[in-house]
């Protein structure tokens, strides 16, 4: 196998539940490992950009007030009625009383998550929704009430959160009065600004020229993959980041081939015309602190914002390799998971590089393919609604290792890894990821992959319970369903996304005997944060 990295900034930390061994959530908590994200390196950064970070960092802890409010609600109500200290640290991890990898309550008391969580009223129905005539229903920024006589009602978020969100603006605008770059004085207000009127579009635009900074803050509503009834609102989180410029450096150098990668999509060039702006830029950071929805249940390595489809369209996106964390999950989760799961002709295979790249290639691919539908249905995320955040993720998952295949092929990826390894790494990584269940959007789409390539011939599972491979049907599956995806989400094909999602989006018995032979093997789920700093 090859060597794994060890990173400087994450420590994982062996917790156990001695003191309450009898708890029966001993061992849901630690399916979380705990790491602990030591005090950065900050001697490359002054005494202002250090006062910078606190105030982020402030501003982080509104969101994540916001968060719990706007997912769950009373977050101290909760946990003040829960008595076992091990249940209370996983409603913690959860951000609520429902597990996030299958939606079921394990508070008495509560039912299971409604799908559209706290955005929508718990008695609402699907037709009531369709039937109420008031645009600002569709928008990301408001929630859905009701009024004093029962009547629908929509609220945005900045009146909503008012009293969060004008501490957090002043903490950017602190921050912005303090910086010495221009460029992180304008993103800042400008988010200030947008944090406290749900415009988003100028912030936008500001974020990605701010391009100078070792800094990084990401701030806001901004993914919608809690909202699994219409896949419309979005949630708050905030990510406070430190650049690391010499891995950015070497990123950067495929910005400018951002057309040549939507060129070369799989499927029909009607379902890929989307020109993404030319502003696009790769980071690679170390992640120093997650609120909110970043930092519920399972943690993301790496994101792809802004999700504005203007913005998009008008400069472009910024890709961000949260390389700290992606470490740590490779090193304490993918690796050992593929030691224990695949073959052992295939361990060899297993790589550190190729799990890094395959994650680059992966949020790249969320800035590829279609934004609006080619048949006059409106913008991808709303003809397919619910459907939309799963499809999206196939669509990051199958097309960005693709495209690590098809550099392979052209040695444009000067690294030692070979398309072997980036397949093997990446159904390594799919056999983990499995286990986030089907309650989210990312686990019904590692599903979705899963049964495909399943279904496809890509692999073989052996009586021994672990699996063989057959790359160039992997490969050839892969193209396959990214042309699949791209056609639905152009003809913005609801009926064809739900029945993939029904079809292909379900755990199956093999699975589930994967996850127990992890859980013998004490393999964790995924992290758990422990912020020294």
């Amino acid at each position: 196998m090859k060597k794994y990295l060890l990173p400087a900034a994450l420590v994982l930390a062996v917790v156990s539940c001695n003191n309450t061994p009898k708890s029966s959530f001993t061992r849901n908590v630690d399916d979380y490992a705990v790491v602990t994200v030591e005090t950065p390196d900050l001697s490359g950064i002054s005494d202002n950009g250090k006062e910078v970070l606190n105030l982020y960092r402030f501003a982080a802890d509104e969101i994540d007030a916001i968060y719990w409010e706007q997912y769950f609600g009373d977050r101290q109500a909760l946990l003040d009625a829960i008595e076992d200290p091990v249940q209370k640290a996983y409603a913690e991890i959860n951000y609520g009383p429902w597990d996030r990898t299958t939606g079921k309550s394990f508070v008495e008391g509560y039912g299971d998550c409604p799908p559209g969580a706290g955005f929508y009223p718990a008695d609402m129905t699907r037709e009531e929704f369709e039937r109420w005539n008031n645009p600002a229903k569709n928008s990301p920024y408001t929630l859905v009430r009701r009024d004093a006589n029962g009547a629908l009602k929509a609220v945005w978020y900045h009146d909503a959160y008012k009293a969060h969100l004008e501490k957090v603006a002043k903490y950017l605008g602190a921050a912005a009065d303090i910086t010495i770059k221009p460029s992180v004085k304008k993103y800042l207000e400008s988010k200030a600004q947008a944090l406290l009127t749900d415009r988003y579009y100028e912030s936008g635009l500001a974020w990605l020229d701010m391009d100078d900074s070792k800094m990084d803050l990401v701030i806001g509503p901004n993914e919608a993959a809690d909202d699994q009834l219409f896949g419309l609102k979005r949630s708050y989180e905030a990510f406070v980041l430190l650049k690391n410029e010499a891995r950015t450096d070497e990123l950067m150098q495929y910005v400018s081939r951002i057309g040549e990668f939507q060129q070369d999509l799989p499927g029909d060039p009607a379902y890929k015309t989307f020109q993404p702006g030319a502003g696009s830029n790769i980071f690679s950071c170390d992640a120093i602190y997650y609120a909110g929805k970043a930092n519920a249940g399972i943690k993301v390595i790496a994101l792809n914002l802004p999700f504005d489809a203007d913005v998009q369209r008008d400069h472009g996106t910024r890709t961000i390799l949260l390389e700290n964390v992606i470490k740590a999950k490779y090193n304490h989760i993918v690796a050992p998971a593929g030691e224990v799961l695949l073959s052992p002709e295939y361990t060899g295979n297993l790589s550190s590089e190729a799990f890094f790249w395959n994650i680059v290639f992966r949020e790249v691919a969320h800035g590829l393919g279609v934004k609006e539908t080619v048949n006059g249905k409106g913008s991808v995320e709303s003809a397919l609604r619910n459907t939309a955040p799963t499809l999206e993720e196939v669509k990051a998952n199958a097309a960005g290792i693709l495209m690590v295949c098809r550099l392979q092929d052209h040695y444009d990826i000067h690294h030692i890894l070979t398309k072997e390894d980036a397949l093997t790494t990446y159904f390594a990584s799919l056999l983990r990821s499995a286990r986030f269940g089907e309650a989210s959007a990312l686990g019904r789409a590692n599903l979705i992959i899963y049964n495909y390539l399943r279904e496809a011939g890509a692999f073989q599972r052996k009586t021994s319970s672990q699996y063989t491979l057959d790359f160039a049907k992997m490969e050839q599956a892969l193209s396959d369903l990214t042309a699949l995806v791209l056609k639905t989400q152009a003809t913005g094909d609801y009926a064809f996304a739900s029945d993939l999602e029904a079809r292909y989006g379900r755990r199956s018995a093999d699975l589930d005997a994967d996850r127990h032979s992890l859980s013998l093997e004490k393999i964790p789920a995924d992290i758990r944060f422990d912020f020294k700093h």
